[in-house]
This record gives structure tokens, C-alpha cells and sequence, in this order.
């Protein structure tokens, strides 16, 4: 469920940060962990808590050149256990067993997970979004734009100073 996303813009900026990265020590890193901390933050406190099990796996990872973050539930395992939290932040759509459209013929055994019996024709009710994912970003944005930024600008200005003196 982590999610990778880019900011929108210049594809030679980056490679301009990449190259810089390759040559000095950036600020780049240290900016994009904070502000995928603040990101991280806000997900923690929005995340619906039954168990509490999903919001202790909600992990921040910045790769090394600082150009790219994961923000949320990462890894196999922990996608595997969790899965059932995209129904929680999207919702589900319901089913009601005893509507089948134009009367086809309906499955005759039961329906069962092996261990709990839901009857023949279960009604499952719809669930409600509960999202977190994406509200986390929307409400952390401006802060996340000023401090990459800043980043960015003052390791341009560094890299820039040491290209004039050297």
C-alpha cells in the first residue's frame, strides 16, 4: 500500500540533483525524511484504529539521492497482512445475496471460508471510505513544497559556489 509518487516537474532537475548527489553531500535527504515524517505523522492520527496493528506498520523510507519517498504500510509481509485496509480507505460496495440479476441460476452450496458459514446467499453490507492516504499529503503539502525547496535551492547554491571556485 505504499505509495510512490514524483513531483511534477523538471525531469533535468532531477538528473541535475542526481549528479550532484554522485559529487557532495546534498541537503536533499535530510529534507525529503522530514517532510515524509510530517506525512507520516498526519497518516498515523488518521489512520481508523481497531487494533492499532495497521498504524505501528506505517513506515517512512527516502532512498539515498533524496529524490524519491514511501510513505505508508511497506514490504511483502506487511502488504500481505494488511491488505484489508485499501476497503477501509476506498469502501466497499456491498452485496446483497438475494438479487441476482436476470434471474440466472444461483450457486447451490453454501458459502463458507472453511471455518465460519455465511449461509447461502449472505448479505454483505456496504462499508463507508475511511481514507487516510491521500488526506495525510493534501493537509502537509505547502509544508512539504517550502522545505523541498529549500533543499533544493540551497544545494544548487552550494553546488553552484564550488563549480565557481573550483
Amino acid at each position: 500500500m505504499a505509495r510512490r509518487s514524483r513531483l511534477e516537474g523538471d525531469f533535468k532537475l532531477r538528473k541535475t540533483l542526481r549528479n550532484i548527489h554522485a559529487t557532495m553531500d546534498n541537503e536533499l535527504r535530510v529534507a525529503m525524511q522530514e517532510a515524509a515524517d510530517l506525512v507520516l505523522a498526519s497518516q498515523q492520527e488518521l489512520i481508523p484504529m481497531d487494533t492499532g496493528e495497521a498504524a505501528s506498520a506505517l513506515t517512512a523510507f527516502v532512498s539515498k539521492s533524496g529524490l524519491d519517498a514511501q510513505i505508508g504500510i511497506r514490504g511483502k509481509k506487511n502488504n500481505k497482512d494488511l491488505y484489508y485496509m485499501r476497503f477501509v480507505e476506498h469502501g466497499t460496495k456491498g452485496y446483497s445475496g438475494d438479487k441476482r440479476a436476470g434471474n440466472r441460476k444461483r450457486r447451490d452450496t453454501n458459502k463458507s471460508n472453511g471455518g465460519t458459514f455465511f449461509g447461502k446467499y449472505p448479505d454483505i453490507p456496504a462499508r463507508a471510505a475511511h481514507p487516510w492516504l491521500r488526506p495525510s499529503y493534501d493537509m502537509n503539502k505547502e509544508d512539504i513544497v517550502r522545505i523541498i525547496e529549500g533543499a533544493i535551492s540551497s544545494t544548487l547554491a552550494r553546488a553552484a559556489g564550488e563549480l565557481g571556485n573550483g
